[in-house]
């Protein structure tokens, strides 16, 4: 089980979570998987912006808020002083750590991947001993581990990725024992270490992915993701009011859904479960009465093909083009290997096939490093008319409609551009992968809010799935 930011956000949510433990544990044997509490990450990388800055006294500001936030939820949660001070000394311990990373910081006004990784682990292992002690509490022996210990990882800083077999074999070797005697483990998510044991991140809101490997690691029956949504939506309910909870949904479809924006799911967290089939969930932990949604290898069929709508702002469009690159070698190869060098991660592709245009989506923060590469790139055909412009459109989001079904069922792109059509929504570019379980198409930003409503309720989202 993966609680959020927000399911142990403070002492009332935490003594939440720590009952859905602890019903589970009664059960199943279970480990607890904890994210800092909401908007302590934050916190901790604006502490270490302030010392890169060389304002230490700034940062040990931000460090002393978070010892009292967090010494507030130990007041709240443990009632016994004695109990109290083995988990206050843990926390003082990680905070003096961070004072000592942050005033290094300060002095050299540098702030390396790794130091940044250092800092913002910080505020799950400040939220493991809290929600231990809370399960506890409430019933069930419990004890808080340092994923750093379980999930082996490559050295690649603020995006690490899990090196499974060696995780596997430490996991078993160290929680194990643990299961085995009735006891809860709570270990940090988002944090996993080198096989030299230098600490890594997996990168923001890896909380989930620590989850899912861990389940794989420890061949669980199934992973439960807790968070603050009944589940998977149909949209997000902040702009389509009749955003339903969806059942059931496929590896591919979560995974499309989770790449285009969904913010329900770490784009990497179904990775570790795919080939041991494992099924996730995601529930409510301020409503855990609510079903949630199942993600399965296969998902449900729900006979229209589309299941949901997602969209992604902060993007932009790049275009690069003019009718003199019809017959210019490999423009396409060189437009994306030069983006390639310039680690952007590009979203979505449109080529016409009289090949005049080639346009492409990359995140806004990717943009302005991407288009200074291509320019520099095609220097000379820039000079020579043979490539005429590289054009930047930032007003733009990408809306893309999701569904395992939908290549056995014709018309859902006409149906889709029908609708818009008729409100009026205007579309820059179309992409369709082969795999025909996600179209996405290209719309000025402003209209987002209209895409998603009149899409929802021309696939009949509006109606509840069963």
């Amino acid at each position: 089980m993966k609680f959020g930011g927000t399911s142990v956000g403070d002492a009332s949510c935490i003594t939440r979570a720590a009952k859905i433990i602890v019903n589970a544990a009664k059960e199943f044997r279970c480990v607890a998987v904890v994210s800092a509490m909401s908007g302590v990450t934050n916190r901790l990388i604006e502490a270490a912006d302030h010392a890169r800055a060389g304002n230490a006294g700034e940062a040990a500001a931000i460090l002393e808020s978070l010892r009292k936030q967090h010494e507030t939820a130990l007041s709240s949660l443990v009632r016994q002083e004695e109990e109290r001070q083995p988990i206050r000394q843990r926390l003082q311990e990680v905070l003096s750590e961070g004072r000592r990373l942050c005033e290094g910081t300060a002095l050299l006004r540098e702030l390396t991947p790794r130091t940044l990784d250092a800092v913002s682990s910080l505020g799950e292992r400040l939220s493991a001993p809290l929600v231990a002690a809370a399960v506890k509490d409430t019933g069930a022996a419990s004890e808080a581990i340092e994923a750093s210990g379980l999930i082996v990882t490559d050295a690649f800083h603020g995006g690490a990725e899990p090196q499974m077999e060696a995780t596997r074999e430490k996991s078993q070797k160290r929680l194990g024992p643990l299961l085995e005697n009735g006891i809860v483990p709570v270990v940090t998510g988002f944090i996993g270490a080198t096989t030299h044991g230098q600490l890594t991140t997996l990168g923001r809101g890896g909380s989930d992915f620590s989850a899912t490997i861990l389940g794989a690691a420890l061949d669980a029956d199934e992973v439960i993701i807790w968070t603050d949504v009944d589940g998977v939506l149909t949209a997000d309910p902040r702009l389509v009011q009749a955003a339903r909870t969806i059942p059931e949904v496929s590896y591919r479809e979560a995974a499309e859904l989770a790449y285009f924006g969904a913010k329900v799911l770490h784009p990497k967290t179904l990775n570790p479960v795919v080939q041991a089939a494992i099924p996730v969930w995601i529930r409510n932990s301020f409503a855990p009465e609510r079903r949630g949604t199942k993600i399965t290898p296969e998902g449900r069929s729900i006979g229209g093909g589309v299941k949901a709508l997602t969209a992604i702002r902060d993007v932009t469009l790049i275009s690069v083009g003019g009718p003199g690159i019809v017959g210019l070698p490999d423009v396409v190869g060189r437009t994306f290997s030069t983006t390639a060098d310039v680690r952007a991660n590009v979203l979505l592709i449109s080529q016409s096939s009289s090949q005049n245009d080639i346009c492409f989506i990359v995140a806004a923060a990717d943009a302005q490093r991407t288009v200074e590469a291509l320019r520099k790139e095609f220097a000379q055909d820039l000079a020579h008319h043979n490539v005429e412009h590289i054009t930047v459109d930032p007003n733009i989001a990408i809306v893309a409609v999701v569904g395992e079904n939908m290549r056995g069922i014709p018309g859902i792109a006409g149906k889709t551009f029908s609708a818009l059509g008729r409100e009026g929504v205007n579309l820059i570019a179309i992409a369709q992968g082969s795999s025909e379980s996600n179209i996405s198409f290209v719309i000025e930003e402003q209209d987002v809010k209209t895409a998603l409503t009149t899409t929802h309720r021309e696939f009949g989202l509006d109606s509840p799935q069963s």
